[in-house]
């Protein structure tokens, strides 16, 4: 009942509207223009309004207002139809029991318990970032320490960015300092269950060099026995420009953590530890001449990761320790060029290598049994072609052919239109082809392993409107979209003897609808919410079917304070006992300005003290506070 109720509210309120809505935009942290300049949906730096695929931007200053550590819980509150699952105050961790599971409009995020999240590309400045054996991010790696804005594409966009971004992509766009100066900012905060968190940030730029570099610290004991993490990390870049024209940068990411595992409730563990360290790098050298631009980079990201899987209370102690050393590196290029009035086409050229080496290593000798030792390939080109009709009309198009050494040649379309029509509205309707490899997990690790494994595809529709009203100080957006794909990988019954095999035997068939909308009453107050309605013919974990935030800003002279209210409802947190979630979450944040260079805030999490689990097994905590400093000089 209180589904439909609020369901019948959001209804309403979008029918006494004067217009109908449009591609989603968000508005930036101070709510005083909307985000236009994105990345994601072009490799080049393009207006969100020529582009027919549906984007959000999170800016710096949500982030920052925010308190969060980590930038999922922030995408969680913003961006319709995104959703990450978690466990406690701090800390996702790896292996069985791991939060920060990934999903947009119901792909992504597991299909059956045990699996990650594969279906979801996460990028940091365009290059992709994920486990090599698994083939999932980490979610502990995506830190607001280092992050300018996020950008998430609610959509396939697996023609730039190749596989696992069949369901969306979240790209990280790194910090930079654009002004001459210098400037540090300090977050110091401490909380319920000895949560610490800490964070410096040093930016400065003078003439044509720029430099950034953060550090952080954050710790909690949990809210359960057992629950325990630690987390260190550290990010550097550093910018030359030679003129004008052409750009360099290079940058380093490192982050490394402690955390426990207690296990579900019913099932608890003991021991089950891990220690995991993951690293990033990258060069870039970029062009910019007007009618041409393009960029030339080369990224690698690594990891080595010990887990204890521990033990049931009462059992015996394991005699192994699971260790694994991964990688992935590449080469990106692209050119993008005005060939006449109104057209953009870019070329580009991708070359992905990833893979690892993982073991047991034996408690008592040493000795160790190998798991996986295997690596792959993986060659792309593409090519997307952008062309402004008229003022009103503007057609994209792209293609990417996509060779994995194992899986095969995959050719992935898409097509699109945007339209400009009068009173800042905007029409836009778009048809694109996601898909996925298999991981080197799925084909050669770990029963059910299934060497002869196929990609996973699916085919997005979508439709979208969106307006600008009174002076700009409103905007709202409403997109429609179907999601029809076959081929998904599951554990089935091995056909040709006993146990279970990999096949590529699921089904999607995913349909609905989001809407978001912010409006600014006066430089003091501003509203801002979002609501996602996901219908699934065949439901997965981690993605809900009513999704509903609603957040105000206040600021007046040395005050600021913002609150929000979620509402999850219809979340499947185990498929096989068909158990679902409804809860209603409230988050506030205050802050007082003491001097120029000195903030005092406190915020709290679930005020209301519900009892609820993202995840079987795991109940989250209740009310929470978390109280500190912030320092820029």
């Amino acid at each position: 009942m209180k589904v439909r109720i609020l369901y019948g509210i959001t209804v309403a309120a979008m029918c006494i509207l004067p217009v109908t809505a449009a591609a989603d935009t968000s508005w930036n942290g101070k709510l005083d223009t909307i985000s236009r300049a994105v990345v994601t949906g072009t490799r080049n730096e393009t207006d969100i309004r020529h582009l027919p695929m549906t984007i959000s931007v999170v800016g710096r200053n949500v982030l920052e207002g925010s308190g969060q550590t980590s930038v999922l819980p922030v995408l969680n509150a913003y961006v319709p139809g995104f959703f990450s699952t978690s466990r406690g105050m701090l800390g996702y961790g790896v292996s069985d029991g791991a939060a920060g599971q990934m999903s947009i409009r119901g792909i992504g995020g597991p299909v059956q318990s045990g699996l990650q999240t594969t279906g979801v590309l996460v990028l940091i400045d365009g290059h992709p970032q994920y486990m090599g054996l698994m083939g999932h991010p980490i979610a502990d790696a995506c830190q607001t320490m280092m992050v300018e804005k996020v950008e998430v594409l609610r959509g396939p966009a697996s023609v730039l960015y190749g596989s696992n971004a069949m369901g969306g992509v979240v790209n990280i766009v790194t910090r930079k300092m654009t002004e001459d100066g210098a400037r540090t900012d300090v977050n110091i905060g401490a909380g319920s269950y000895g949560t610490f968190i800490s964070e410096v940030t040093n930016r400065i730029r003078k003439n044509r060099f720029s430099a950034v570099v953060s550090a952080s610290y954050n710790r909690t004991d949990g809210h359960r026995d057992d629950m325990g993490f630690e987390q260190y990390g550290g990010y550097a870049k550093i910018g030359y420009d030679f003129s004008t024209h052409w750009k360099a940068r290079a940058d380093l990411d490192l982050t490394h953590f402690n955390s426990s595992n207690p296990g579900q409730v019913m099932n608890p563990y003991v021991d089950n530890d891990q220690r995991i360290t993951r690293g990033m790098a990258s060069v870039a050298v970029d062009n910019e001449y007007g009618r041409t631009s393009g960029r030339a980079s080369f990224f690698c990201n690594w990891g080595r990761h010990w887990i204890n899987d521990g033990y049931q209370p009462g059992a015996a102690p394991l005699d192994y320790r699971f260790n694994s050393e991964d990688s992935m590196y590449g080469v990106s290029v692209y050119q993008s060029a005005t060939l006449f009035k109104g057209n953009r086409l870019t070329i580009g050229f991708d070359y992905f290598h990833f893979g690892g080496f993982s073991w047991n290593e034996q408690v008592l000798d040493g000795s160790i049994d190998v798991l996986a030792d295997k690596a792959v390939d993986e060659y792309a080109g593409y090519v997307d072609f952008r062309q402004d009709f008229s003022d009103w009309l503007v057609l994209d198009a792209g293609v990417r052919v996509d060779h994995h050494s194992t899986a095969g040649t995959e050719v992935v379309p898409q097509a699109g239109l945007a339209f400009h029509l009068p009173h800042n509205t905007e029409l836009k309707a778009m048809v694109s082809k996601g898909f996925r490899n298999p991981t080197i997990r799925e084909m050669y690790m770990f029963p059910p392993q299934n060497p002869d494994l196929e990609p996973e595809s699916l085919w997005s529709y979508e439709l979208s409107v969106a307006q600008q009203l009174v002076e700009n100080r409103l905007y709202y957006g409403v997109n429609l979209f179907y999601i029809h794909g076959d081929n998904v990988i599951m554990r089935l019954p091995n056909p040709s003897g006993s146990g279970m095999l990999n096949r590529n035997s699921g089904r999607i068939g995913n349909w609905g609808t989001e809407v978001s909308l912010s409006y600014r009453f006066s430089p003091v107050w501003s509203l801002q919410g979002n609501y996602s309605w996901l219908h699934m013919e065949n439901p997965v974990l981690a993605s809900p079917e009513h999704k509903l935030y609603i957040g105000g800003d206040f600021r007046k002279g040395r005050w600021s304070a913002s609150a929000g209210v979620q509402y999850i409802a219809g979340l499947y947190t185990d498929l096989e006992a068909g158990t679902i979630e409804n809860f209603l979450l409230l988050d506030i944040r205050c802050s007082f300005r003491i001097f120029d260079w000195l903030s005092v805030y406190v915020k709290g999490e679930n005020l209301l003290g519900q009892k609820y689990e993202i995840m079987a097994g795991y109940p989250m905590p209740e009310a929470t506070v978390l109280a500190g400093l912030m320092l820029g000089i």
